[in-house]
């Protein structure tokens, strides 16, 4: 596993935004892709390009535990960390917001020469790409196909937030004292809050609990925890636009879900259920928050099933 976390950023790219340097891992980098199967240049056909939009705390690494089987649909999977999380800049003068996140994956996929996408997403990652939907949603109102949003996978996330229910140290670096909150966290403290949205029976491993506190750390990154935390109140704000987009996409989506996250977990998609027509939604029964982590094989099973069945 330790070697794994340093291959992962050993094998990173860097591209630049708004002046800073973004981390962001490309599975046609290398030549091969995650499968180790000959690679994207060996594959025939056109180029179909996925998106990995990650959570809050943590980075791209939380989608390797899936990355190989991601390969087996797609011929270029891209997960960047975003301004502020792994081991991208993490200025201490800038104004973080999920409109800028939305800005920094566009950018991405533009320089990359990609004007059609589909998306993986979780938690912090999922109100990026309600904004991301929001604009797909325009160009094509104005007729325009310079970025195309093919598909949506969603896992959990506080999509809604009158059914967010956010953790006590979420709420602390969301209040006034937010800021002594994000330098004074400890180690032992955030990692045992970050266990605590994981199952019963899936908790993270000691090893891993170090590197998303390591993740979390680097580069000073926790300074500005309670400039990050920014987004559940953006998620307020904008709710209309951001459950509009949702609600009225019509891009295919699926919604899976770990019941058991104390965050967005059932309740969640019970919500999910009553506001959005004809809902998509796998359920998994034992998991927490982070079904890519806890459950990889079947996030990665319902993931691919849609995919195979719902979108063309």
């Amino acid at each position: 596993m330790e070697e794994e976390f340093a291959d992962w950023r050993a094998n990173g790219r860097r591209f630049t935004h708004r002046g800073h340097q973004i981390f962001w891992r490309d599975s046609a980098f290398t030549g091969t892709l995650p499968t180790g199967d000959g690679g994207a240049a060996a594959r025939p056909g056109p180029e179909r390009a996925l998106l990995c939009i990650h959570g809050f705390p943590t980075a791209s690494w939380d989608w390797h535990a899936i990355w190989a089987g991601l390969g087996t649909e797609f011929t270029r999977v891209l997960a960047p960390d975003m301004i502020g999380f792994g081991w991208s800049a993490k200025p201490r003068d800038y104004e973080y917001s999920i409109f800028d996140q939305a800005d920094l994956h566009e950018q991405l996929l533009r320089e990359q020469g990609l004007s059609r996408v589909h998306i993986l997403a979780h938690d912090y990652g999922d109100t990026v790409t309600q904004e991301l939907l929001a604009r797909d949603t325009e160009r094509k109102q104005a007729g325009d196909d310079s970025l195309v949003i093919e598909s949506v996978c969603l896992l959990n996330g506080g999509l809604f937030p009158e059914a967010h229910r956010a953790r006590p140290i979420q709420k602390l670096l969301a209040g006034p004292l937010g800021p002594m909150v994000s330098m004074l966290a400890t180690e032992s403290a955030f990692q045992a809050s970050l266990a605590g949205v994981f199952g019963p029976d899936t908790k993270p491993s000691p090893t891993e609990l170090d590197q998303f506190w390591l993740m979390w750390c680097g580069k000073h990154g926790k300074r500005n925890g309670h400039k990050l935390i920014r987004y559940m109140a953006e998620r307020r704000t904008h709710r209309e636009r951001w459950v509009g987009a949702l609600i009225g996409t019509e891009v295919p989506v699926r919604l899976v879900n770990g019941l058991l996250d104390p965050v967005s977990g059932g309740h969640m998609v019970a919500r999910y259920r009553e506001l959005i027509p004809d809902a998509d939604v796998v359920e998994l029964a034992k998991v927490g928050h982070y079904p890519q982590l806890e459950a990889p094989q079947e996030t990665l099973a319902a993931f691919l099933d849609f995919h195979s069945t719902r979108v063309k």
